[in-house]
């Protein structure tokens, strides 16, 4: 599954082709300069994923075949059960990124739901979709682990 696509510039990591945020000292959190970086890395991602799920669809119209051998039959079935199974996560991750670049217009981007603190610019950098600061994130994962078992 395509993640992501992060790729190293010298020394730097780049996400979806996007080079990190470098703050300025003073800099006021989620300035103009930085909704700007992460819609532009959001939108970027989104596309990426939208071209995925375009080959996706081209790819499995082509390679459809009714093959005669029922070995050969189930295994282009089960490939495209896997390909579709990744396409719809991705169509969530798609849904989710659209959130995000829905509350970066609403001014409401950057902030924990939970507790109301800064997310802050590396765990944005590192998931954009974040919408828990870390510790609120750890605790709900915290509490998940102890209702499952």
């Amino acid at each position: 599954m395509p993640e992501l696509i992060k790729k190293k510039t010298l020394g730097i990591l780049a996400i979806a082709g996007v080079e990190p945020y470098q703050e300025t000292a003073g800099e006021e959190y989620m300035s103009p300069e930085q909704m700007a970086h992460f819609t532009k890395i959001l939108k970027a991602w989104r596309d990426q994923l939208r071209e995925e799920v375009s080959r996706t669809m081209s790819h499995m119209k082509d390679e459809a075949a009714n093959f005669p051998d029922p070995v050969d039959r189930a295994s282009q079935e089960e490939e495209f059960s896997l390909e579709l199974r990744n396409r719809d996560r991705e169509r969530r991750l798609i849904k989710k990124i659209e959130k995000t670049l829905m509350k970066i217009e609403e001014d409401d981007f950057g902030f924990c739901e939970s507790c109301g603190v800064e997310i802050g610019i590396r765990r944005l950098e590192a998931r954009p979709t974040a919408d828990l600061c870390i510790d609120c994130k750890t605790l709900a994962e915290l509490k998940e682990k102890q209702m499952q078992g």
